[in-house]
């Protein structure tokens, strides 16, 4: 193994194992979040830049903002709500076309999308959700930093100060057009399946539904009908290796999870070999995410030791994605050759 992988296969595992811990300590609901945060921007990062960082942070504030704003003012009014919606999520999907934007707008287009949903039962503390969310990403900068400083990047080359994506974003989103048509077809691609997504969770009584839910957007994220039939593959074949090494987990540890300790532990074995691939990128770096979101999230929200076992959720999840990501393969594969004869390069004059 390269030292360059090792080291960050290092930082990626300890900011996920960190930030479980940091919410198994305090007892923070929705902790998932603390762990799968410090996870993704370790694995775009290869060195520190504070710019990513806050970028997070203010995508992640501004959009609780918005959405506690829209569902304060508007869920009395659908239809209004639905138009405010519609012009919410347009603005995201606007700015994922663009490289400097793009982590900002994917951030709200996804966090939106799930607070939206969720906001719209009645039993929903969406303020404690909210809180827990700003939380977990302000917790993710010293997560970060402490990653780096534990696990330094080999010094072959000086770190960049750029606010623009880090290279493995840039990878992402790469194959979009970048001409006039090609990034409005993209916008409408995704603003389509985001407001379709959007009335069908506000109709449905899909109250159990945050992986599937965030498995659409996931799926949407390349903006491209190519890129999302790749990662639709990559999702499923993740979540299967996430959701079988939760299960092992549960199964393993038996009566004894209610030992905080013995349950990090497990947890941060389970997570070495999805954090490695994690590090090597490509492929097998969306493989790592599916599999750690399907490890992570179960465990932290449905998992009581000696109360509620996760299996049951962790069924529920891997079926519901399955589901999800073939509705939203076919949506996509719909709505791309609907634009592509709707928006067509006009033909010069003679």
């Amino acid at each position: 193994m390269q030292i360059a992988t090792l080291k960050k296969t290092q930082r990626i595992w300890f900011g996920a194992v960190l930030g479980l811990a940091v919410t198994l300590v305090f007892g923070w609901s929705n902790g998932m979040f603390a762990a799968l945060l410090p996870m993704f921007v370790l694995t775009l990062l290869e060195r520190w830049n504070s710019g990513i960082i806050v970028q997070l942070i203010v995508a992640v504030t501004w959009v609780c903002l918005q959405v506690s704003f829209i569902v304060g003012f508007f869920q009395p009014y659908p239809l209004l709500m639905t138009l405010v919606v519609a012009i919410f999520l347009l603005f995201k999907c606007i700015a994922m076309t663009h490289k400097s934007s793009y982590l900002f707008g994917y951030i709200g287009l996804l966090m939106g999308s799930i607070l939206l949903n969720f906001a719209s039962f009645s039993g929903f503390d969406l303020e404690d959700f909210v809180m827990g969310l700003i939380a977990s990403a302000l917790v993710t900068g010293p997560i970060v930093a402490l990653a780096f400083y534990l696990f330094p990047a080999p010094c072959d080359k000086p770190p960049s100060a750029n606010l623009a994506p880090p290279r493995e974003v840039q990878t992402q989103i790469d194959n979009q057009r970048k001409d006039d048509i090609g990034m409005m077809r993209q916008a409408a691609l995704g603003w389509i399946i985001a407001m379709a997504a959007f009335i069908l969770f506000q109709v449905a009584d899909l109250n159990d539904s945050l992986s599937a839910q965030s498995s659409i957007f996931i799926v949407l994220a390349p903006m491209t009908f190519i890129g999302s039939m790749a990662v639709a593959k990559i999702r499923i074949l993740g979540t299967f290796l996430g959701c079988l090494a939760g299960m092992m987990l549960q199964l393993t540890l038996y009566s004894l999870a209610n030992n905080m300790i013995l349950f990090l532990l497990g947890y941060a074995i389970a997570a070495a070999v999805f954090c490695r691939w994690l590090a090597i990128g490509g492929v097998k770096a969306g493989i790592g995410f599916s599999a750690m979101s399907a490890l992570t999230v179960p465990l932290t929200s449905s998992f009581v030791p000696e109360q509620q076992d996760a299996f049951f959720s962790i069924c529920y999840r891997f079926s519901s994605i399955v589901v999800a990501v073939i509705v939203t393969s076919l949506m996509i594969w719909l709505v791309h050759h609907f634009l592509v004869r709707l928006i067509r390069h006009k033909p010069l004059a003679a």
